[in-house]
């Protein structure tokens, strides 16, 4: 089947390295890539990476951080 084909500039000059490292035509390195996407596996999707607070007991909140250092590490934190 003969069709037109626009490429981006970037596929183009990854199609031409590989036709210059494998030696064949362009012709088959474009259907050699092609069939190589088309039947890769599919990655079955991530289940979402979910932050678990855990409370530690601290006052809820603190606008100098003296003040927290000395909650955490006592008076002489110095």
């Amino acid at each position: 089947m003969r069709t037109t084909l626009t490429l981006d500039d970037d596929v183009t000059a990854l199609l031409n390295k590989e036709v210059r490292k494998s030696g064949e035509p362009f012709k088959q390195v474009v259907n050699r890539c092609l069939r190589m996407g088309l039947t890769a596996p599919k990655q079955p999707a991530r289940k979402p990476f979910v932050v678990k607070p855990i409370n530690l007991g601290l006052p809820a909140d603190y606008t100098k951080v003296e003040e927290l250092l000395e909650y955490l590490e006592g008076p002489d934190y110095r």
